[in-house]
């Protein structure tokens, strides 16, 4: 893979993973395998987590998009990854709205803030520009 960046990978429904593939994300590695996975109902745990993995430990992989109903089902495995790369982010799919709360990676972000940052809209106000410099 030298002189190329690293690659998207997709773990979805049918519906997803199509869309992506129709975007141009479809990619086969050196031993033929592929970057993506079709989740569909036989569709096992254990290979949607070993998928997940082999994405976790492929050195070509710099981002994971997974379902979040999917993501559900392998959360341990999610939460387990604490490395920066690749990124893992749950997306939403037709049948199955994003819900927030469930999102690892936004849990461990709003973690990162504590009681005492005040949001944005609850900082001190800017103060006022001294009249000299505000004339124009």
């Amino acid at each position: 893979m030298a002189g190329r960046g690293k690659l998207i990978a997709v773990i979805g429904d049918e519906d997803t993973v199509t869309g992506f593939l129709l975007g141009g994300i479809g990619e086969l590695n050196k031993n033929r395998h592929p970057n993506f996975l079709v989740v569909e109902k036989d569709t096992t745990i254990n290979e949607i987590e070993d998928t997940f993995r082999q994405f976790l430990n492929g050195d070509d992989i710099g981002i994971i998009l997974i379902n979040q109903y999917i993501a559900e089902m392998v959360r341990h495995a999610l939460d387990a990854h604490q490395r920066s790369i690749p990124a893992v982010l749950e997306i939403p799919s037709k049948e199955h709205p994003y819900d927030a709360a469930k999102d690892s990676i936004l849990r461990r972000a709003r973690g990162m803030f504590t009681a005492e940052d005040p949001p944005y809209s609850q900082a001190a106000p800017p103060q006022a520009c001294p009249q000299s410099f505000c004339e124009f």
